[in-house]
């Protein structure tokens, strides 16, 4: 059982019981909320090219095939085209929800007061979804739902604050929005740090695994009962994003470092995060098997929403202005950027799809690590180990 509670809290006060899975519970009453996170994005991409009748005499038909799937990916991210689902690489948040009223929908969106999280919310609130922005910074929030406000006088956009590097933070936010008494239908869970030096968490654990995965894992349990009444009393899918990226294929040697993950000693600023955006893709996996067993009516799925300049990458920008300059043919700008979230969120086409990998806003498989269901496993199990023990200290 995943338990989270304040150490602070008020002596006396009841229980809220959130159960998914093995069970997840939330204390009804709970401290504030501590500072945090930032916004969402990606980072570096790689294609390499093949002589396919060598591809084929060394490899099995199973590489071969995703291999050439590789190879299809960066000729359609260099040339914008179009793959099966009608959109590519240079469509925009706005083109692929073009004609979608999302009025009867309610959607959190952490990190969604800049970059590709603030365009994500003011697409979604443009097709009348009701937005409740999750942010570190609500002063820059604020200002975010006046920008979208004033192009839409008639937008539903709510501001609550959310660190996702405090797990205190986390379940005061969950505390906060039951407290509206709203429906949720979507989670996206987009917000993130990326190549930050080495630094431990109020929590005690790594800043990128903390605030990229561990935060929103906890925030995703403790809503999910929300969803499935949601779902279960509307009778409209629910939908679960989590923004990974590309750089899921450039992780440590074993993919996730579970016993030395704390550890400054061979920590690489990179290969963490890396590993965080692996931690999104299995998280997602995992989730999305355990709830198609329960046959519940929510789908769960992560997106790489390409490589754009944004706050996200405070921390090495000099590096990404240098390299921009000569892959500027792959980069994408901000409306573009958010377009596989809003599609994977919105488009009726995605309906039923569910423990996949978008990019470009098409189906896409990602690494051998990403698609190890055992490894998703261990991840989920550590996850929940690591808050309960959190929660104890």
């Amino acid at each position: 059982m995943l338990r989270w509670s304040s150490a602070t809290e008020d002596a006396g006060s009841g229980f809220m019981e959130s159960t998914f899975g093995t069970g997840l519970t939330l204390q009804d009453r709970l401290c504030k909320a501590s500072d945090g996170t930032g916004c969402a994005g990606a980072t570096m991409a790689r294609g390499v090219w093949y002589d396919e009748a060598a591809m084929t005499r060394e490899m099995g038909p199973a590489e071969t095939a995703t291999a050439c799937e590789g190879l299809v990916g960066v000729i359609s991210l260099l040339t914008g085209r179009a793959g099966p689902s009608g959109f590519g690489s240079a469509s925009t948040a706005e083109e692929v929800t073009h004609g979608i009223d999302a009025s009867n929908l309610t959607a959190i969106i952490t990190g969604g007061a800049s970059g590709i999280g603030l365009e994500t919310a003011r697409v979604l609130a443009l097709r009348n979804v009701h937005v409740i922005i999750g942010v570190r910074n609500t002063v820059s929030a604020k200002k975010a739902k006046e920008e979208i406000v004033e192009q839409k006088p008639s937008a539903r956009v709510d501001i609550l604050k959310l660190d996702l590097c405090s797990l205190t933070s986390v379940a005061s936010f969950v505390h906060n929005f039951l407290a509206l008494h709203l429906p949720l239908n979507i989670l996206i869970n987009n917000a993130g740090v990326m190549f930050c030096p080495f630094k431990l968490s109020e929590n005690g654990v790594e800043t990128q695994f903390h605030t990229n995965h561990l935060g929103h894992f906890l925030l995703t349990n403790l809503l999910l009962e929300k969803m499935k009444q949601t779902a279960e009393a509307t009778g409209i899918e629910g939908r679960i994003i989590n923004l990974s990226s590309i750089a899921h294929n450039y992780t440590y040697r074993k993919g996730i470092r579970f016993q030395k993950l704390n550890e400054r000693k061979g920590y690489d600023n990179k290969k963490a995060y890396g590993q965080s955006k692996l931690c999104n893709i299995l998280h997602s996996n995992e989730l999305s098997r355990r709830l198609q067993e329960e046959g519940v009516n929510i789908t769960v799925n992560s997106v790489h929403p390409g490589i754009i300049m944004t706050p996200l990458m405070r921390h090495s920008s000099y590096l990404m202005h240098f390299l921009k300059i000569f892959t500027f043919y792959i980069w994408k700008n901000v409306p573009q950027g958010a377009a596989t979230t809003c599609y994977v969120a919105l488009h009726p086409s995605v309906k039923g799809e569910s423990g996949k990998y978008f990019v470009d806003c098409n189906k896409v498989k990602p690494s051998k690590f990403a698609s190890n269901e055992q490894l998703g496993r261990k991840l989920w199990d550590f996850s929940e180990r690591l808050i309960n023990s959190i929660s104890k200290a």
